[in-house]
């Protein structure tokens, strides 16, 4: 690696000094919150097409659900698609570039999607799709800066608890700024000032985010053969191709049913490539882009139980809000203003994880946030449609960021506890992979039984029939993780057992 990149260009720290400690505390306090301001602006753009979807739809004369899905389904596409990539792009050519890089990214392409309303929606699922881009630069890339930049313990911990604490308030802020825009003055103002905020976190985050050390035990080629096979290129290729084909063939179905031939052929592609991909990363790609020897059984549990869970959480933000909005007959404004009480209940959460994580088993944590993801959705699917909000819907909406602000900050730290500084990307890229792209497929597996289960949705009542079927989808895939996560539990106890057996056995050997 070129020893002028900005990057790479400081002085390694000491190993018994994390780089936090040279920050001043103000210094420190700027960099955390712009750092977590990667994860509010991930969600902020999933909250400000949600909440106004109907309005953004009805710009475009479009009413299909399963186009509007598309909205959502685009956007957490790409994030979650090309996020290993990128994860890899941040170690090769510096966290802090790519970092940067992902909030201009973003500017532009709100700008294009708050002009897309003078042409028509496909320009705007581009934008929206090439939005998620950017975030996939700013995800993985900024929990890498929080991983290398502070050592294991109590503090990391709260911090990655406080990044994952902005997600729900994310969305939240998100969608309540939409709301108002759509509802009192112009739809794309929300995509102009997103990419107003964009351009200022850059700006700020030029100036707080300091370059990490290289580790110079690694040493990059950049020649174009080196590039080729540091950045993985034909495993990337097999991994996107696969990973985008499969998602919208799942997504695209619903649209245009099952029975269309292409859609299957693009789903057999999709699973082709995948194949390719890992066939690729085991015995020919010199650097995988999954550095598998790294992992071990425990981080696969935990990323099967985050796609369960995520999985859950995609169906019931979408249907949940559609639901409130077309039966109860809020506005979106006054949407936005019922979801902020998981604003709060994810602070408290998150903050509760960052104090359970030392003290408490891993799987326990897991098991307790797919029992809140799956609790929120089975409230959501059995909510009459004339109950009152302070019922069912608002302790769905307490317990639901309970699901996501457990998960998600405990699987980051694990992962990058569990690798080396020089993985930091890649660990990073795994989760915030899992978490996006679970959301973006769950939407397509919903869809396809909404569509299958609502006679056509001709009528009201069909639609929600439609509607609960698809929450149904996640309640099951809840289910399917608070299974996992209770079997791992088990085997963890069961394999300490045995242990404590073998070790008594050998003691009384000696």
């Amino acid at each position: 690696m070129s020893k002028h990149d900005d990057d790479h260009d400081l002085t390694p720290t000491k190993s018994t000094q994390s780089i936090a400690e040279t920050f001043s505390p103000f210094r420190e306090f700027a960099f955390v919150v712009i750092v977590c301001m990667a994860q509010f602006v991930t969600q902020a753009n999933i909250g400000i097409c949600l909440s106004p979807l109907t309005i953004v739809g009805n710009s475009f004369h479009i009413t299909s659900p399963g186009v509007l899905a598309w909205f959502i389904a685009g956007y957490s596409l790409t994030v979650g698609t090309f996020i290993l990539i990128v994860g890899r792009l941040g170690d090769v050519f510096g966290y802090r570039r790519m970092f940067l890089l992902g909030f201009l990214w973003l500017a532009v392409w709100s700008v294009v999607a708050g002009v897309s309303v003078y042409s028509n929606y496909v320009l705007f699922i581009f934008a929206r799709v090439f939005q998620g881009l950017g975030c996939a630069m700013l995800l993985p890339n900024g929990l890498a800066l929080l991983g290398a930049t502070y050592r294991p313990g109590k503090k990391k911990d709260m911090i990655f608890a406080l990044f994952g604490a902005t997600a729900p308030n994310g969305a939240i802020v998100g969608a309540v700024f939409a709301a108002l825009f759509s509802q009192l003055a112009w739809w794309p103002w929300t995509y102009w000032t997103m990419a107003l905020v964009a351009v200022g976190c850059a700006a700020i985050g030029y100036l707080v985010v300091v370059p990490i050390p290289q580790d110079y035990s690694v040493e990059y080629d950049l020649s174009a053969q080196g590039i080729w096979q540091t950045l993985d290129i034909p495993g990337a290729v097999c991994g996107i191709a696969g990973l985008v084909l499969v998602n919208v063939a799942w997504n695209q179905a619903p649209i245009v049913g099952w029975e269309t031939p292409y859609v299957y052929v693009l789903l057999i592609v999709g699973v082709l490539f995948i194949g390719a991909f890992f066939i690729v990363e085991f015995k020919f790609a010199t650097q995988p882009l999954l550095p598998f020897e790294a992992f071990s059984s425990d981080v696969a549990y935990v990323l099967g139980c985050v796609a369960c869970g995520w999985g859950c959480f995609g169906i019931w933000v979408y249907y949940i809000w559609r639901f409130l909005e077309e039966y109860r007959g809020v506005t979106p404004l006054l949407a936005s203003a019922q979801f902020v009480p998981p604003g709060i209940s994810g602070l408290i959460a998150a903050f509760t994880t960052g104090y359970l994580m030392s003290r408490v088993r891993a799987s326990w944590i897991m098991f307790m946030s797919l029992t809140a993801f799956t609790v929120g959705a089975v409230f959501a699917a059995i909510s009459p449609v004339d109950q009152t909000y302070w019922a069912l819907t608002f302790v769905g909406l307490i317990i639901t960021p309970w699901g996501m602000d457990m998960s998600f900050p405990a699987a980051t730290l694990m992962l990058s506890n569990a690798v080396s500084r020089k993985h930091q990307g890649i660990a990073a890229s795994l989760v915030t992979t899992i978490v996006n792209y679970s959301i973006s497929l769950s939407l397509g597996f919903a869809g396809t039984v909404e569509v299958h289960v609502n006679n056509g949705g001709h009528t009201a009542e069909d639609v929600l029939k439609g509607y609960r079927g698809a929450l149904y989808v996640a309640v099951g895939l809840g289910g399917l993780g608070m299974a996992l996560s209770a079997f791992y539990t088990f085997r963890s106890y069961w394999a300490e057992r045995e242990e404590t057996k073998e070790h008594n056995v050998e003691k009384g050997e000696n």
